[in-house]
């Protein structure tokens, strides 16, 4: 990666059996990763599973991830008016990892599209040093949105808000990167 590269982790907030995650996760990530400015490591808690991260190697490995990344776009469902909870365990398991990091949510759930969960992860988020910003994807009625390969049925809208929340991210990593250069954080 360039000095201009900035690391993006996005991290895939559902892990229940059947899951549309995985759908909403390849759009977004392949629409990520076809910027030259941005490197993209997809941390899938399904995968992780963040209830097993108690010390040792994978915690480890998941922390310095966490560390790495210069931004973060978090991919949530809204499960009964909230996101899920391994969501908020993964996220609690560090805490200087997230300081003075970029984070954007990509959403999606019924009419909502994953709104009131995006509103409970920025008070989150905020409390661990990390600055949300303003504009996010939000995929209502998002089974319907995609064909039975994955695909948007009609891409421009959602394509059009991943770049508006990408550039804003984008500003922000650079912003806070070259801040905690100059200055360690130290909240």
């Amino acid at each position: 990666m360039s000095a201009e590269t900035l690391n993006l982790a996005v991290i895939v907030g559902s892990t229940r059996e059947g899951r549309f995650a995985p759908v909403v996760a390849d759009w977004f990530t392949k629409h990520a990763a076809a910027r030259a400015d941005l490197g993209v490591d997809v941390l899938d808690l399904a995968e992780i599973q963040p209830y097993a991260l108690r010390g040792g190697p994978e915690a480890e490995a998941f922390a310095k991830r966490v560390d790495a990344a210069d931004a973060f776009v978090v991919i949530t469902p809204e499960y009964n008016h909230s996101f899920p909870a391994p969501l908020k365990h993964a996220i609690d398991l560090l805490h200087a990892e997230w300081q003075a990091k970029p984070v954007g949510f990509v959403s999606y759930g019924g009419i909502s599209g994953g709104l009131r969960a995006v509103e409970q992860l920025r008070l989150v988020f905020a409390e661990l040093h990390a600055t949300t910003v303003r504009e996010t994807v939000s995929l209502p009625m998002a089974g319907q949105l995609f064909d039975a390969e994955g695909r948007l049925r009609a891409p421009e809208g959602p394509d059009r808000a991943a770049d508006t929340l990408l550039n804003q991210l984008i500003w922000w990593a650079h912003a806070l990167r070259d801040a905690r250069r100059t200055r360690p954080y130290g909240g």
